[in-house]
């Protein structure tokens, strides 16, 4: 599957190429884009996830104010991270590396499911706000924020390696 996937792109890659980007562009535009992506957007819309959490009781306004900037903050963290994980195989066929051979392909996958599982969740309206489903929203999302350092972790290894 990863040989019919790099076949599909070379043609894109072949003509990123031939624009000669200096070799730094190509091997590490990814992982410094999309750490902005996860430690700005990520961090800042679990923080504000759990403020909202936090704050329910005691300031209802606030943590309304907080769930609101969550719900900015998160679906446009899980697009950009889907449109950079396109980025990022296209960044191996350009530098000619094995696409989905190596952890970093299984855990973006695997965060890229869990944010769409958890995304459902939320349009689901927690299940007619059934408070045990936003307590699984809350956990599982910073379950997912946790396996994200662990994707960059990977990314660096293999980043490091090519």
């Amino acid at each position: 599957m990863g040989e019919n996937l790099t076949q599909l792109l070379e043609p894109i890659a072949s003509q990123f190429r031939a624009l000669n980007l200096p070799e730094p562009l190509t091997h590490w535009g990814h992982p410094f884009f999309m750490s902005i992506v996860m430690f700005a957007m990520g961090g800042y819309g679990a923080y504000a996830g759990w403020k909202g959490r936090i704050l329910t009781a005691s300031d209802p306004q606030a943590a309304m104010d907080s769930k609101t900037k969550h719900r900015q903050v998160m679906p446009a963290m899980f697009a950009f991270m889907a449109i950079g994980a396109t980025g990022g195989i296209l960044s191996l066929v350009i530098q000619k590396h094995a696409v989905m051979a190596s952890p970093h392909f299984l855990t973006a996958t695997i965060v890229l499911t869990f944010l769409a599982i958890n995304s459902l969740i939320s349009f689901t309206g927690f299940g007619g706000n059934k408070p045990e489903l936003r307590k699984v929203h809350a956990y599982f999302g910073s379950t997912i924020m946790v396996l994200m350092v662990v994707h960059a972790l990977m990314g660096l290894k293999l980043g490091l390696s090519i």
